[in-house]
């Protein structure tokens, strides 16, 4: 008898039988994301690797495990199935190369629409939820911008910034990356927003069907939305807000970051000006994050697109070939020692007395653009403040 005990359904292809049990386990108590890939490499299949997993927890002191009942399994697949939804694994040819090279990359990811848009550069633009005005007016003039110049927008389906984004760039490509279930909208303000993107866009995540987002699940997504992106765009955003965490997943994938300029008075605009402040490329528009990324082709019609949304042998082998020559070449891989030393030796210089950065950047004897990253990994850390006059300081 195998894990694989329910009948084999639509949303998980008939030429992969195996992906009820990588689902099984990728479920199962304590195995995230990580620990998932090193089951799969150590087992080379995930049916090994939940046999192995009883004897693995008793060995690290938990006792009692069980692995996730099949029940919820074929529960999760019924609601998929519902939904319309689709489960993309890391090997599944619509996987986006972005995220394949994470080591903490979603191993699958249930989607809703055209996972053809995976196969094209993408753009994240993030920002605040109670957004101004002129920050919505932003966003939506960046993203029509953006899809016009060959981009696909990405953001994370919230109310302000990321609908406008959203809903600007429906006709050129968007992807919204939710933090709960896929069939779960939230929040419910977006719906008629969220169906848009289900019919004419993508909608994709890691967490099961049906469950509802709370706060912890919000960081988890902005590591995707930066993951799937060759540059992250901040459009407003407090000083504190989800949105320079998603700044701070990108440094850390040795992606971009750019930032709106903002009222120095809007508490909006806070983080915006600090990512500048640190060495973000400042936008004024579309031209400046063109200028700091270049310009991709000209994008496969979406007509095409739309045809593959129900699998990749609906597109073409010219077209799919035409497709894949948009996605912009993998960034080399961050230097993590070199960054951990970094951040060592800034924390051992500084102390409860504020020193001026530029004499901090003497005395490392480093680059500029090589310590301001490490400051922003730093202070988002809550391991450093900036005090006004270019002084940092270290908390205690």
């Amino acid at each position: 008898m195998t894990l694989a005990d329910t009948p084999q359904t639509p949303c998980i292809p008939p030429s992969d039988g195996d992906l009820f049990d990588r689902l099984r386990l990728l479920r199962s108590r304590r195995v995230g994301p990580a620990t998932y890939h090193r089951l799969m490499a150590e087992h080379g299949t995930a049916a090994d690797a939940l046999l192995a997993l009883p004897d693995l927890a008793q060995a690290a002191g938990v006792s009692d495990y069980r692995i996730c009942p099949a029940a919820v399994i074929s529960a999760e697949l019924r609601a998929a199935r519902a939904a319309g939804a689709r489960l993309i694994a890391t090997d599944d040819p619509d996987y986006p190369a972005a995220l394949a090279d994470m080591a903490d990359a979603p191993p699958l990811l249930w989607t809703l629409g055209n996972p053809a848009l995976l196969a094209r550069p993408m753009i994240a633009l993030v920002g605040a939820r109670n957004a101004s005005s002129l920050g919505t007016r932003m966003a939506r003039k960046l993203a029509a911008d953006l899809t016009e110049a060959g981009y696909v927008v990405v953001s994370g389906l919230a109310r302000g910034v990321d609908a406008a984004a959203h809903l600007a760039a429906l006709d050129g490509g968007t992807v919204a990356v939710q933090a709960g279930g896929v069939d779960v909208i939230y929040p419910s303000e977006n719906a008629e927003l969220a169906h848009a993107i289900a019919d004419r866009g993508l909608r994709l995540s890691e967490m099961p069907m049906g469950l509802q987002p709370q706060a912890r699940h919000f960081p988890a997504r902005n590591r995707i939305i930066a993951g799937l992106s060759r540059a992250v765009v901040v459009v407003e955003a407090a000083a504190k807000s989800g949105s320079l965490i998603t700044a701070r997943n990108a440094l850390d994938q040795h992606r971009d970051v750019l930032a709106v300029p903002g009222h120095p008075l809007d508490a909006r605009a806070a983080g915006c000006n600090m990512l500048i402040r640190d060495g973000a490329t400042l936008v004024r528009s579309v031209h400046d994050i063109l200028e700091a990324l270049g310009p991709v082709a000209a994008p496969a019609p979406l007509r095409a697109l739309a045809d593959n949304a129900n699998g990749p042998s609906a597109i073409p082998t010219d077209s799919r070939c035409e497709v894949m020559t948009h996605v912009p070449t993998a960034p080399p891989a961050r230097d993590l020692a070199s960054a951990a030393r970094l951040h060592e030796q800034i924390l051992a210089r500084l102390g409860p007395s504020p020193m001026a950065e530029d004499q901090l950047i003497r005395d490392l004897s480093a680059k500029p653009m090589q310590v301001a990253p490490a400051l922003v990994d730093l202070e988002l850390d809550g391991k450093i403040m900036r005090q006004p006059g270019g002084l940092l300081s270290r908390i205690a």
